[in-house]
């Protein structure tokens, strides 16, 4: 376990130099959220269509979107290994004492970090059009955990789809037809409760639906979750799990 522990670390460690050295994808990522939560977000509160209890509807959809920005930044993260791939570093990677699910954990970690510098991004924007923001140190923990680990969930999930497909075009192809099903099939920007049964019930199966209830509980003054914390934790540990296991079995597949 510590071995797996520094290992994974040093991965870690490597990706996020790269992005201290190139920052701009964080800016680039940032600018989709601000857009979702500037305009849809203004427009649909005016609307008042939507049943979110007391919560005006900017407030409700803020914690979704920073769920959205998670998902989409962390979906697409697998092309970057098909990129090391064409260079020769994963063939590097794979020759190192390094245990290959060392290899996909320090992904996820870097990406769970990404996840984190993307909530403050999010956070910044809510404040700015006055989301009315929980500000204890409890609920703040608890959101910048579940960005974690929905962060290390979706990327996990990108880099099995990389390992699988091989290529850019057809990852890129797979990540755009993936991305807004599971957003449109979570509680991001309405509740569950407006869903026709045969969505409610993918919606229960989307681990974006539990990141997102842990985000509107812990992230907004007067958020309720609709599942209990410990149970949406829960589920995107397991999830990450199984896919952090077939990840590293079928990953050593990229170097083919």
């Amino acid at each position: 376990m510590l071995r797996f522990a520094r290992e994974s670390l040093a991965i870690a460690s490597a990706e996020m130099h790269k992005l201290v050295r190139d920052p701009t994808e964080m800016f680039s990522r940032a600018i989709q959220p601000v857009l979702w939560l500037a305009i849809f977000g203004q427009v649909f509160s005016r609307v008042r269509g939507i049943p979110t209890g007391n919560l005006n509807y900017l407030d409700y959809m803020a914690p979704g979107i920073l769920a959205q920005s998670i998902l989409f930044s962390a979906i697409f993260y697998g092309i970057a290994v098909i990129w090391e791939r064409d260079l020769g570093i994963v063939h590097k990677l794979l020759v190192t004492p390094a245990h290959r699910s060392a290899l996909i954990g320090g992904k996820a970690l870097a990406a769970g970090l990404r996840g984190l510098v993307q909530a403050i991004v999010v956070y910044g924007v809510a404040v700015i059009l006055k989301v009315n923001i929980r500000w204890e140190f409890l609920p703040i923990l608890t959101a910048a955990a579940g960005v974690f680990i929905g962060s290390g969930v979706f990327s996990t999930f990108s880099l099995l789809i990389a390992s699988i497909v091989k290529t850019r075009e057809r990852f890129m192809g797979i990540g755009q037809v993936l991305t807004m099903p599971l957003f449109f099939a979570s509680n991001a920007i309405y509740p569950l409760e407006l869903m026709p049964d045969w969505l409610k019930s993918i919606a229960i199966f989307n681990p974006l639906t539990y990141l997102v209830d842990v985000l509107r509980g812990s992230m907004i003054v007067g958020g309720v979750s609709t599942f209990p914390v410990i149970t949406s934790f829960g589920v995107m540990g397991l999830v990450f799990l199984i896919l952090l296991a077939l990840a590293s079995k079928i990953y050593p597949g990229l170097a083919r």
